[in-house]
């Protein structure tokens, strides 16, 4: 069962095993509901798991400031630190990847893994321009047309085509309802954002898991990610930008299996 404890900053989510610990750093406009709840009890099997909703999702206040990726990072850490998790790997997604990837620099003694899916070490133009556009219509509350958006950039190409026109317009309906208030202050941290300072003195296992058929978040971009990262490990994940829709049970199985196979000294 999820437990969910809401702090002064975050609400925290969290199932434990009794095992190591995993921190979830979930994607802007998600939560760690929406992001990781298809694999959470695959994730708990043998990990004490915690992750934070980033303000303005889940059951967090929307910031009153523009947010900050050290922020969002140490707001996960104390997470950590409030279920007793002293040391941790750490499963980031999208725009969890860059949480992900900022902790392990902040917290280098802690983080005894990395396992990034869907992920960048810097937006460039074309990233930061979608996210320009996402940002701004999330500011003007258009939320119909940003859901015109995101849908066909977050599906794969072969999924959206094969959806009727009624099923990509209840797609694009169930988004802007479910979309939260905070998710144009997440989409706002990607423009200018460039990890790979952080990326170069990272020495922790990883695994990049490439979603190869993401229309957000292109392949060559992912692999940029996985060459900055020393001794990264790469898989490939034949979906879109949402695997926990497209093929939710391949995308745990790759993260357990590279977890499972760490050194247990690591945990």
């Amino acid at each position: 069962m999820i437990t969910a404890l809401t702090s002064a900053y975050a609400r925290t989510v969290r199932k434990e095993s009794g095992g190591p610990g995993l921190l979830l750093a979930h994607g802007g406009g998600g939560s760690v509901e929406s992001n990781f709840g298809a694999i959470l009890d695959a994730l708990a099997e043998g990990h004490s798991v915690v992750g934070v909703d980033y303000p303005g999702t889940g059951g967090t206040p929307r910031a009153t400031e523009p947010l900050e990726l050290d922020e969002l990072a140490d707001q996960l850490v104390a997470a950590a630190d409030a279920e007793g998790l002293e040391r941790f790997a750490v499963l980031g997604y999208s725009l969890g990847g860059n949480v992900a990837v900022r902790i392990a620099a902040r917290y280098p003694q802690r983080v005894t893994a990395l396992v990034l899916t869907a992920s960048f070490a810097r937006a460039g133009h074309r990233l930061g321009l979608i996210t320009d556009l996402w940002a701004e219509l999330a500011r003007r509350g258009d939320g119909e047309l940003l859901a015109r958006l995101l849908v066909p950039l977050s599906l794969s190409p072969q999924v959206l085509k094969g959806m009727t026109g009624e099923q990509v317009e209840e797609a694009v309906r169930a988004t802007a309802a479910s979309y939260p208030p905070g998710g144009g202050d997440h989409a706002a941290l990607v423009k200018g954002a460039d990890l790979r300072a952080d990326l170069a003195r990272i020495d922790v296992p990883a695994l990049v898991i490439a979603t190869t058929a993401d229309p957000l978040v292109p392949l060559e971009v992912q692999r940029e990610l996985a060459d900055s990262l020393p001794g990264a490990r790469w898989a490939e994940l034949a979906t879109g930008h949402l695997p926990f829709v497209e093929n939710p049970g391949e995308w745990a199985e790759l993260v357990t299996g590279y977890l499972a196979g760490l050194p247990t000294d690591r945990g």
